[in-house]
């Protein structure tokens, strides 16, 4: 083992950003590591955990919603005394007044340094960018099923996409919705095969293929949405009261461009190790670039990300097992 170096104790050694499920996981594993962490999390994020209904293909959990999956994560996560605060983080650049390379991470309640950074700060909704919807979000406009669903009782509805998450809280506002019409640009559905099988023999749902939405439109509250078939050029209206999108995500990422390697989506590109282009930081969960964008995926994600993050710290300090 090297000669191990002091480290002053107002330095972590590691710092999490974010606390969906790839955060929670890595501050677990970090904080059963007894590394010196902080997890930030930012109460102007909303994790896309927490919007979600119902989990049901996550291992050993047979059904439980996306709310008690995090609070269950959050309790656990506090028995081994992780200091989390709420925190939304401005930037990260290199740190400064030591012998050993250091991060500084800022929020909006000052500065914290650390030997290493794990990045989880997910991803939001992707807009449809078309006329109408960003007058009548909050009037018929929405991104969260769970959130506004209840608003919209015995109402026709709309819903924007073809995966997966289009499909689940589709299926969640037909227990609200007088009729709910899933709007899809492809001919089939993206979402896994159960999904498909439950939205097709749901008899509130219908279907509108091979279309897009081309403006939302209502004086006060959305009325109507105009769509085109993709194949004939056709246009037409469909009535409605409430418009759901879901057509992928944003991944939140801005406050690192230009500091670690982004892919042309602006995913943070990762290894197998779950490094980023610079020496130190780490990210884990859906800011990543992957194939797969699932709260398992998240969860092993953050305990690569935990266990790479304690290697580099340990390193740095001349503590590393040899």
């Amino acid at each position: 083992m090297e000669q191990s170096r002091d480290i002053p104790k107002d330095i972590y050694d590691v710092v999490i950003i974010g606390a969906g499920p790839a955060g929670l996981t890595a501050g677990l594993y970090a904080a059963r590591g007894r590394m010196n962490v902080l997890l930030l999390e930012s109460l102007t994020v909303v994790g896309q955990a927490t919007t979600t209904e119902m989990i049901e293909n996550y291992p050993g959990i047979e059904k439980t919603t996306g709310p008690e999956f995090i609070d269950a994560l959050k309790k656990q996560v506090k028995t081994f005394g992780l200091e989390c605060r709420q925190g939304t983080v401005k930037s990260v650049s290199r740190g400064k007044g030591t012998d050993v390379p250091t991060w500084r991470v800022e929020d909006e309640n000052g500065a914290h340094e650390a030997l290493s950074v794990i990045i989880a700060s997910g991803a939001h909704p992707r807009k449809l960018e078309v006329p109408g919807e960003e007058e009548l979000f909050g009037k018929g406009v929405s991104y969260c099923a769970t959130c506004d669903g209840a608003f919209f009782r015995d109402k026709d509805i709309v819903v924007i996409g073809g995966g997966d998450t289009a499909v689940e809280e589709a299926l969640f506002l037909t227990r609200f919705a007088k009729k709910v019409t899933l709007i899809h640009r492809r001919d089939r559905l993206r979402a896994a095969k159960v999904l498909q099988e439950r939205a097709f023999s749901n008899k509130k749902m219908g279907f509108v293929w091979n279309s897009v939405v081309e403006d939302i439109n209502g004086a006060e509250k959305v009325e109507k949405i105009g769509v085109k078939d993709i194949k004939t050029d056709k246009k037409a209206d469909i009535a409605c009261d409430g418009v759901f999108v879901y057509v992928g995500w944003h991944p939140n990422t801005d406050f690192v461009k230009g500091l670690v390697d982004l892919g042309e989506k602006g995913r943070i590109i990762i290894d197998s190790e779950m490094k980023t282009s610079q020496e130190g930081i780490f990210a884990a969960g859906d800011c990543c670039k992957k194939h797969l964008h699932q709260i398992v995926t998240a969860c092993g994600d953050g305990a690569v990300a935990a266990f790479s993050a304690q290697r580099h710290a340990e390193e740095l300090k001349g503590t590393a097992y040899k």
